[in-house]
């Protein structure tokens, strides 16, 4: 935490919860990273879970705002996109490589938006496990039949799914007005600076 981020929380009517959300973020990661894959995705996904959800435009007055793990730790409540890159960068810390998390871009059955949650990928053929802020269980992907995939990414590559494997690597995805993906990784790097 930044001598600016300890200056903010200063006045902050929150900041007991805050204090206590990431103490139990360093004793979680210290607890399990000599922890199975299985427990460390378990874990991760049981502790974000525990955050409460909150749509962007509640937030942060934005239609779609990507926030850092920090940000999402402190501010204690967050959107999908928020639970999937918290995850996605605990679970790196933990020892676990980044070429195996992705983040997915799905469709829920029934809703209108689009979703994200962070598949754990074993290898290109393996069938994606999913942490998901709408279920605690960690689950390969074909068990989930209420959600449909679109796409998948992480900081290395990206890859269309079909029938809920890897069917081919994209060079490019379309973000549209923003890269909200890059933008993002600056973010964090520059934070850790």
């Amino acid at each position: 935490m930044t001598n600016e981020d300890k200056i903010k929380l200063k006045d902050n009517p929150n900041k007991k919860a805050v204090y206590l959300r990431l103490i139990k973020y360093l004793k979680l990661k210290n607890k399990i990273k000599d922890f199975t894959l299985e427990k460390k995705l378990n874990y991760v996904n049981t502790f974000y879970n525990k955050i409460l959800p909150v749509d962007d435009s509640t937030k942060y007055s934005s239609d779609d705002y990507w926030a850092t793990p920090k940000e999402f730790l402190i501010e204690g409540k967050g959107d999908c996109e928020d639970y999937a890159i918290a995850k996605y960068f605990t679970l790196k810390e933990v020892g676990i490589s980044k070429d195996k998390l992705f983040l997915a871009v799905v469709k829920v059955k029934g809703a209108t938006n689009y979703h994200m949650v962070l598949t754990y990928l074993e290898n290109k053929n393996s069938m994606p496990l999913i942490l998901d802020n709408l279920s605690f269980r960690v689950l390969p992907f074909n068990k989930r039949p209420d959600l449909i995939p679109k796409f998948i990414f992480n900081e290395k590559e990206a890859f269309i799914l079909k029938n809920k494997k890897i069917y081919k690597k994209v060079k490019n995805i379309d973000w549209g007005k923003e890269d909200k993906w890059n933008n993002l990784l600056k973010r964090i790097y520059e934070e850790n600076e």
